[in-house]
């Protein structure tokens, strides 16, 4: 993901100041019946000799650290810092449908892939009948997309399924209300890669309700797992199949919910992921 919004901020890896203090003693105190005694300026002396060296040490130790040095490779399959550092380019330049395409082929390339895939299939553009059409055609390998254009048909304009959610038989959200379905990824796992073949779990937060004063469907956050079956085709990642399970779930913090105008002006103002990693 992109660290533009200053991700991993305070309490996330951040070091602090130096954090040196300096501790004045109180002179000798006055004989009140006779002349002040000049206190000897031995100590102070020595106190500022120790710190000036003090700082000497810790200046020409913060000038030999290289800032190129690679992290040390972590034990295990844990991910070292830089393995998720911006490079200050994007990682594929072309779009069907406002998807991305053009994928490595690599596995970042399939993670990027299945990332970005959760995102469209999971966004309110499901729900408008050409913008599904064009999701499904950029997101899944040609001769299945044929076989679940209908599938997916079936299920976004049941007039049951959309009456449930609040919205009207066209996909439409009721007047003075907006209607949110976003995901948001949180990481990608490759459980297996094999060449052209790859299957990438994609683990993420899922915004789904109606924002607005009247709303019976609030707009309410849950967690799912996708799993992707991927398949490299015609010089990009698709989409053969994939499953959904719920979950894992963090533990919600004690925060009080946002009023319906503060929800609605959260999404018009905040867009969603352009390209995920």
């Amino acid at each position: 993901m992109s660290n533009d919004d200053q991700y991993g901020g305070a309490g996330y890896g951040e070091v602090g100041g130096t954090g040196q203090t300096r501790t004045r003693l109180p002179d000798a105190p006055t004989d009140p019946y006779g002349p002040t005694r000049r206190t000897s300026r031995t100590p102070r002396s020595l106190v500022t000799v120790v710190g000036v060296v003090v700082l000497l040490i810790a200046a020409i130790a913060f000038a030999n650290q290289s800032p190129d040095t690679p992290d040390a490779k972590p034990a295990g399959d844990t991910p070292s810092t830089s393995t998720t550092a911006p490079t200050g380019t994007d990682p594929v330049t072309g779009r069907a449908a406002g998807i991305p395409k053009g994928f490595a082929h690599d596995e970042q390339g399939a993670q990027s892939a299945a990332a970005n895939y959760a995102v469209a299939l999971g966004s309110d553009g499901m729900f408008d009948a050409p913008r599904r059409k064009a999701i499904i055609q950029a997101a899944y390998l040609p001769d299945v997309a044929a076989a679940r254009q209908s599938d997916y048909d079936k299920i976004y304009s049941g007039q049951e399924f959309l009456t449930g959610i609040g919205l009207d038989t066209a996909g439409k959200a009721p007047k003075g209300q907006t209607f949110i379905s976003r995901v948001n990824p949180v990481g990608t796992k490759v459980e297996k890669y094999g060449g052209d073949a790859a299957t990438v779990s994609v683990w993420y937060s899922a915004l789904f309700g109606l924002a607005g004063e009247g709303s019976k469907n609030p707009v309410a956050e849950s967690w799912y797992t996708n799993t992707f079956e991927l398949k490299w085709a015609d010089g990009d990642w698709k989409v053969s199949d994939f499953t959904q399970k719920e979950g894992p779930a963090p533990v919600g913090r004690d925060q009080a919910a946002s009023s319906a105008e503060e929800m609605a002006a959260a999404v018009s103002q905040f867009g969603g992921f352009t390209y995920a990693r």
